[in-house]
């Protein structure tokens, strides 16, 4: 069966980042034979004066394919895993849903987009989680995590938020330069432009060293504009800074 697994709050300024312990919690899972893996998205939650974040309030989930027996091993495995990475001064907080058994899917992403837009308290995330009957517990400090990583749940289960954690450096020719087919042979879903358009296969990207890619209905996107200079190729990624917005 499928899950989500959304962590937030784990780490301080000299830390490793939440994304990285999420990187771990997947391989850990994968190592020990409990489930495959899909790649960890960030997800960016309100920046208000009223919210402790360390850098830029963002929550990480990936997905996770399980057998039904072995939920409560890898909710163990997991909850471990992150009461032990969390520094001390952190507040982590784990949510675990099954997305088959979820009792009402638009609510937790209700949830998920709120949490864009307003200062919610952990109260309301343990009431919202029980009444679904997803996993949400705290592993150390207030563990105010627990308002991140159920909203990182939500907000991945809308395939419309967030980017994949780390850069892609994709295979081109000597100039950067590669099409849209070729992109797709890299474990990328499709290539689209800011107006929405998805590219056809024979377009030609630059995509230079590395890049970045989005959660756009439900796969993993490389996002472009038109390039500067047409010689080179009529599209080019678009750079870190225009891709905050997603």
């Amino acid at each position: 069966m499928k899950i989500l697994i959304s962590i937030d709050d784990t780490d301080d300024a000299d830390s490793k980042g939440t994304g990285e312990i999420a990187e771990m919690l997947a391989a850990g899972l994968v190592g020990r034979g409990l489930a495959t893996v899909g790649r960890v998205t960030r997800h960016q939650l309100l920046i208000h004066p009223d919210i402790a974040y360390t850098s830029h309030n963002s929550s990480m989930c990936f997905e996770a394919d399980i057998a039904a027996t072995a939920l409560a091993e890898v909710t163990e495995f997991c909850a471990e895993m992150l009461a032990a990475e969390s520094v001390e001064a952190a507040d982590p907080g784990l949510a675990v849903v099954v997305v088959e058994r979820l009792e009402d899917p638009d609510r937790l992403m209700a949830y998920g987009l709120e949490a864009k837009e307003r200062v919610i308290a952990k109260e309301e995330a343990h009431a919202l989680a029980a009444e679904l009957g997803v996993h949400l517990s705290e592993h150390g400090g207030s563990g105010i995590g627990v308002i991140g990583a159920l909203a990182g749940a939500g907000l991945k289960m809308t395939g419309n938020d967030g980017r994949f954690k780390g850069k892609f450096r994709l295979l081109a020719d000597e100039h950067g330069v590669v099409s849209v087919s070729e992109i797709k042979r890299q474990d990328i879903d499709a290539v689209c432009a800011l107006d929405g358009d998805i590219l056809g296969d024979d377009a030609r990207v630059f995509v230079g060293d590395e890049c970045k890619l989005i959660l756009r209905d439900g796969m993993a996107v490389l996002m472009v504009k038109p390039g500067a200079d047409d010689s080179v190729a009529p599209w080019t990624v678009i750079d870190r800074k225009a891709l905050r917005s997603f």
